[in-house]
């Protein structure tokens, strides 16, 4: 593979880069832009045609589904696994970094001479230097040619779809990865949800603005016990997607203004009194003492089941749909619902909230260098931009996990109604929940009315206009730049919101953090961030 002492140092400096969790990966269609060296390897048979017709196992490392770990140890082993090998012709090895761990091991990886043929994983963040550096350092391939050539269902979806193309090259034109594509209907999915049940007893209504929040947070506390009226999972930083933040106009992160200027938002003048609500609510018990003790979802599932808590900010299916099935067993009038995102005066819209892009780039695959047979990795991923193929990465095996109804892929009572196993655990076994395919607009994991609704009323924000995109690529030399600063910045930041929240710090105290924060260099993270979103726009 060539380069391998620089990829042990690249290895060191990638574990202070801020890392999603998941998978990772991104396509370039301009033919003059790196094309992926010619493999000696058997001739193929004809691109788009399956099964191949060929000897050769191709290996991949990826995170394996933790609800798939209930049933199998590796995805081979999995009835999709099974299938997808029946179906493309093409036997693969799976390797998959221990849950909690894949920061960690993908660095390792990296850094070792056994780099799989692909790779699932966030090259734009957690790669030093991003996508470009990873080409430069001969890790991973430029795919303009192999896609070209080998996979034309992709191809016909980047050719259709411009703003989708746009997103998935690299400033200089060349693809990286394989996408996960999510379908329209799949970008909004997380948001503040209420113990309606709750509401309904004290007859409050959902509340809609700050003021409302505290009335119905006051009343869980006092007239319901809860010890933690609202909570919410703690990773790195707390998770409520900018909610009661985004209230003043601001976000907990880097975000686009109004004027589509890049701004940092824990440094606003804002951001200083979303800090004093949350540390008034805090000091009145409204917000969970241990908020940041929440570092994994078994405390955020107890907290919610348990009554301890009334409120949070969480997943569809993962939060919503989970509590309320365990929830109604226990006590059939459990009842959750959204709540919009929280706005200052009544009827505003709110600035900010989750809403993600149709690309993820934390759930896509690369090629890598040590590809044997690149032409073949490469019809091995573009199989699940098929017709057939994303039928089976949506739905699974038909028959078996769905069944055609009135020409509408649905689930089979065998998913569905399992007594022991939950619809999430059930479906893992079948499809590939996240990764590089076409994500389907048919498929639905909902099984309460009130997960459908809450799609509708997270959707109400302008966060379309404002959330930074997570695959702009500044250049390599930027990259190393923003890891160095972002990660002390992000570091202390975090320190000093928890002693906000909780009274270590008083908040007069915000001025001279935010000036450290400038110190610290957040003006020059956002001036590249910002020219690298200006030349994202001129794709």
């Amino acid at each position: 593979m060539g380069n391998h002492s620089k990829k042990k140092t690249i290895s060191i400096a990638v574990s202070v880069v801020l890392a999603s969790t998941g998978l990772l990966a991104a396509c370039s269609k301009d033919n003059t832009a790196g094309n992926a060296p010619k493999s000696s390897a058997t001739p193929l048979s004809e691109a788009g045609k399956y099964p191949v017709n060929t000897q050769e196992t191709i290996t991949s490392w990826e995170q394996i589904n933790t609800n798939l770990t209930t049933f199998v140890p590796n995805l081979a082993d999995s009835p999709f696994g099974k299938q997808l090998e029946k179906e493309t012709g093409v036997k693969v090895k799976y390797a998959h970094p221990a849950d909690g761990q894949s920061k960690e091991q993908f660095n390792l990886l990296i850094g070792s001479n056994n780099l799989t043929d692909v790779i699932e994983y966030d090259w734009n963040n957690a790669y030093p230097g991003g996508p470009e550096k990873a080409m430069a350092d001969k890790v991973i391939l430029p795919l303009n040619d192999l896609i070209d050539k080998q996979a034309p269902n992709l191809k016909k979806i980047l050719q259709q779809d411009k703003e989708l193309d746009k997103m998935l090259k690299t400033d200089s034109g060349k693809y990286y990865v394989f996408p996960m594509i999510r379908p329209d209907n799949g970008l909004v999915f997380r948001g503040p949800m209420i113990r309606k049940d709750w509401l309904d007893e004290l007859k409050l209504p959902v509340p809609t603005t700050i003021d409302e929040w505290y009335t119905v947070l006051k009343a869980f506390k006092e007239k319901k016990g809860a010890s933690a009226p609202f909570t919410a999972q703690y990773s790195n930083e707390l998770n409520i997607q900018d909610a009661f933040i985004g209230a003043f106009r601001t976000a907990n992160r880097y975000y686009i203004d109004d004027q589509g200027k890049v701004k940092y938002g824990p440094i606003d003048p804002q951001f200083k009194e979303a800090l004093a609500l949350l540390r008034k609510w805090y000091a009145e018990g409204l917000i969970d003492k241990d908020f940041a003790l929440n570092t994994d979802s078994k405390a955020l599932d107890n907290k919610m089941m348990s009554d301890a808590s009334g409120a949070t900010v969480g997943l569809l299916s993962g939060g919503m749909g989970r509590w309320m099935e365990a929830g109604k067993k226990k006590d059939p009038k459990y009842q959750l619902v959204a709540a919009p995102y929280p706005t200052l005066k009544k009827g505003e819209r709110a600035f900010i909230g989750q809403r993600d892009f149709k690309y993820n780039p934390a759930a896509s695959k690369a090629v890598t260098t040590a590809a044997k047979n690149p032409e073949l990795a490469v019809k091995w991923l573009d199989y699940a931009y098929s017709e057939k193929g994303s039928l089976l990465f949506n739905f699974g095996v038909e028959g078996e996990s769905y069944a055609m109804k009135n020409g509408t892929p649905t689930f089979t009572d065998k998913i569905t109604k399992d007594p022991k196993y939950n619809l999430q655990q059930m479906v893992s076994q079948y499809t590939k929940p996240n990764g590089p395919f076409l994500g389907d607009p048919r498929k639905n994991f909902n099984t309460f009315p009130e997960q459908d609704e809450a799609i509708k009323i997270w959707e109400q924000t302008d966060a379309a206009r404002h959330v930074l995109p997570l695959f702009i690529t500044p250049t390599v030399e930027e990259s190393k730049e923003v890891a160095k600063i972002n990660t002390a910045i992000a570091s202390y930041k975090e320190e000093m919101f928890v002693k906000f929240v909780m009274g270590k710090e008083p908040i007069e105290k915000f001025d001279e953090y935010a000036k450290r924060i400038k110190e610290m260099g957040s003006d020059k993270v956002t001036k590249i961030y910002q020219d690298a979103y200006d030349r994202y726009n001129k794709r």
